[in-house]
């Protein structure tokens, strides 16, 4: 009688996980896209659906910046852009980096030693993969950009490390 029970409180524990850990699914799939955890609203009509970004992005600008992917090093069109301009979010075209910003990390992406303004980005703490990392992220409209480590310039001791893909450039 006793095993009956278990069995049938562990069934039910399992289903109610089931249910919604799916319900969870379906609303990360549906909601807008928005910075991993802060669940911050974004401030303007860039608020879109994740299926909307799907219709209006390059497939690799969609899995970069949306389903938080990485380009491979070196292979990205701004990793040795050594042009005067700015770096705009390739998404919402807000203004996030500066070509004055810009150093040669050896990484093979793009890397910043600070952002053009604090306030066009959001850092958010990233667990992923096993490693703890800092995640960068336009604040305009959540889209990944990439991550930011503390081993940059001795002038703010940040690198910016953003996938090219997550840019758009525009030159001055």
């Amino acid at each position: 009688m006793k095993t009956v029970i278990l069995q049938s409180k562990f069934i039910l524990t399992l289903v109610i996980f089931i249910i919604f850990s799916g319900f969870n699914f379906m609303l990360a799939d549906n909601n807008s896209c928005q910075p991993g955890s802060s669940g911050q609203k974004f401030t303007d009509s860039h608020n879109k659906l994740n299926k909307d970004w799907k219709k209006i992005l390059p497939s690799d600008v969609y899995h970069i910046t949306r389903e938080k992917g990485t380009e491979r090093a070196f292979t990205g069109k701004y990793w040795d852009n050594h042009d005067r301009g700015i770096y705009k979010c390739a998404c919402c075209g807000a203004e996030l980096f500066s070509s004055d910003t810009k150093f040669d990390s050896g990484t093979g992406w793009p890397s910043f030693s600070a952002p053009n303004a604090k306030e066009a980005i959001e850092e958010l703490p990233d667990d992923s993969y096993g490693m703890q990392r800092t995640e960068v992220i336009c604040k305009k409209c959540g889209a990944h950009l990439g991550h930011v480590f503390p081993d940059g310039p001795a002038v703010t001791g940040q690198r910016y490390c953003i996938n090219s893909a997550s840019l758009d450039f525009q030159n001055q």
